[in-house]
């Protein structure tokens, strides 16, 4: 479906409640495309982010299996709300999704464009009559460039100061040791070769916004309830995602019951969890 406002166009997709496209006033389109390089543009990560050792998740001295961020990427979500400016997606769990994972959960996702921005919000409930261990993610791809320029003409400029050291992935899990920071005070000077050794990842960022700037074009990303940050490009594509999470990859040695696993949000019963990150046309 489409939703238009504010000289800002949004197309959301009910196959994993994804992001398709985000135009600004000019038409000028915002997403990656989901080209070959990397066919997706915006998945919802649920309920894991990252990946898990040997992609199982252990619970009750039981095996499930758990491919990286979880499957409500590719999972279709029931349509709850669609309007001119607004819509509302769920997905909540059901036989094929307790076969990976096996806790009761509602997982709603809501898109609405006020203000010169698209805001995007998910909740996480407990629906079950024990503790919910879930994490969630966004994982927007961004065209790089945006508009004008080489990939190094860009920078990204956050709200603080984020001179806390790095962590990085070993096939996919979480390395042991931090590594020095790349950002220059505020300032992300961007080359692709950041990436070579994966996505960049923040565990505590001071900031709770962002600026993703090129020489003709940018854009702003706020976020709330999240704890940390992924920053990625598949080595050689056109797009730069931008990733607030809330948790993050097993570490390395980490072969454990789920619920003990870093990162996650811990849910009582019935209880719920907010979170949400905008994006803004600059």
């Amino acid at each position: 479906m489409h939703m238009i406002q504010d000289g800002l166009v949004a197309t959301i997709n009910a196959d994993g409640a994804e992001l398709c496209s985000l135009r600004d006033a000019t038409g000028r389109e915002l997403m990656w495309d989901a080209g070959p390089a990397w066919p997706r543009h915006s998945p919802v990560l649920f309920p894991i982010v990252g990946a898990l050792r040997g992609d199982r998740l252990l619970h009750d001295g039981q095996s499930y299996p758990m491919t990286k961020h979880g499957f409500a990427r590719d999972r279709r979500f029931t349509w709850l709300e669609q309007g001119a400016v607004s819509c509302r997606l769920a997905l909540e769990d059901d036989a094929g999704t307790r076969a990976a994972f096996p806790f009761a959960f509602r997982l709603e996702l809501s898109y609405r464009i006020e203000g010169g921005a698209l805001h995007v919000g998910y909740e996480v409930t407990n629906t079950g009559a024990v503790t919910l261990p879930a994490s969630v993610g966004g994982h927007p791809a961004f065209r790089w460039p945006l508009a004008g320029g080489t990939h190094t003409d860009y920078r990204i400029e956050f709200a603080e100061d984020e001179a806390a050291p790095i962590c990085r992935l070993d096939d996919g899990l979480m390395r042991p040791d931090p590594l020095p920071s790349p950002v220059q005070g505020r300032t992300l000077p961007l080359d692709p070769a950041l990436f070579e050794d994966d996505a960049i990842i923040m565990l505590h960022p001071r900031s709770r916004s962002l600026r993703f700037l090129g020489p003709d074009a940018g854009i702003e990303i706020a976020w709330t309830g999240f704890e940390q940050l992924g920053i990625w490009q598949k080595p050689g594509a056109g797009f730069l995602c931008i990733e607030p999470w809330r948790g993050y990859a097993s570490p390395a040695g980490f072969d454990a019951e789920f619920a003990a696993k870093p990162g996650l949000m811990l849910i009582p019963p019935g209880e719920a969890r907010s979170l949400g990150w905008s994006v803004r046309p600059l």
